[in-house]
């Protein structure tokens, strides 16, 4: 999870969900609130209702993720970013098929078709450049980690639109604590804001929110385009073709390696999915 949200069109929640935990994680999370206070005095009985051991072995795992790989899409985005989209693409084809087997017929062809729609308008939104701010970036992360909790949003893709995914990056590779702070905290605010709705919708409308983001997701995959012009002004203007791509970047377009890394990406879902059946 922690990997998938260094890319923007990937969403933690969609690798939660797809390996199992997603329910588990949503409902932790929506436990904390005022009555967690008065169970301070009774550490045992904090622990156990709000299931810190799953949370912390999951939070271990993604800041470990983050810190390791940081360095790795940063190279791959600067030297070789076609393989990259390819196999996040292959991922995500493979979890929209997943989510979306999952959901009834009826409510798939009309949720699915408004979240296609919601996906499309998504995509026509312009690319912002906001000045990176520790109140800029605190604000980004609270809207970044709605993105991050919900299967198909992804909290980078979000970063992106507000033009401050760079410096995230950057700050995440740099291990620079200042911004890094503001981050977290925005995280955490706009999380506690967010879960309880997410907890009721997914109680009481499972079927049809996910048959809505299954739509926005398969969409959304147009962002997975392995060929991108980094400083298009709009998401739909970045699609180029191969030769474009070349042309404008100067770069390889790394055609022999597209296909396998596609394939790649949904074995590796496949794998997951395998590992989180046994488990």
């Amino acid at each position: 999870m922690g990997l998938a949200e260094l890319v923007p069109g990937i969403s933690g929640g969609t690798i939660a969900f797809v390996t199992g935990i997603y329910s588990e994680l949503v409902t932790s999370l929506a436990s904390f609130g005022p009555h967690s206070v008065r169970l301070l005095s009774q550490p045992q009985m904090f622990w156990q209702y709000h299931n810190l051991g799953f949370l912390l072995s999951l939070a271990v795992g993604m800041g470990a993720g983050i810190i390791a790989f940081a360095p790795v899409v940063r190279f791959f985005l600067a030297e070789a970013a076609p393989l990259l989209w390819a196999f996040f693409f292959g991922l995500i084809l493979a979890s929209a098929v997943v989510i979306g087997r999952a959901r009834s017929l009826s409510v798939l062809a009309r949720y699915g078709t408004l979240g296609a729609i919601l996906g499309l308008a998504f995509l026509m939104l312009p690319i912002g450049q906001i000045q990176s701010s520790w109140i800029a970036l605190f604000i980004a992360g609270a809207v970044a980690v709605c993105a991050w909790i919900l299967p198909a949003v992804s909290g980078s893709f979000v970063l992106l639109l507000l033009g401050l995914y760079d410096d995230v990056i950057v700050a995440i590779a740099d291990l620079d604590v200042l911004k890094l702070s503001a981050v977290a905290l925005g995280c955490a605010v706009g999380l506690a804001l967010f879960v309880r709705v997410l907890s009721w919708l997914i109680t009481h409308h499972e079927d049809r929110l996910l048959s809505l983001l299954t739509g926005f997701m398969v969409v959304a995959l147009a962002k997975l385009w392995p060929w991108q012009n980094s400083d298009a002004a709009t998401l739909m203007e970045s699609f180029l073709w191969p030769a474009e791509y070349v042309s404008l970047s100067g770069q390889s377009a790394y055609l022999a390696g597209v296909l396998p890394a596609v394939s790649m990406g949904v074995i590796v879902l496949w794998l997951m999915q395998r590992v989180a059946y046994r488990a």
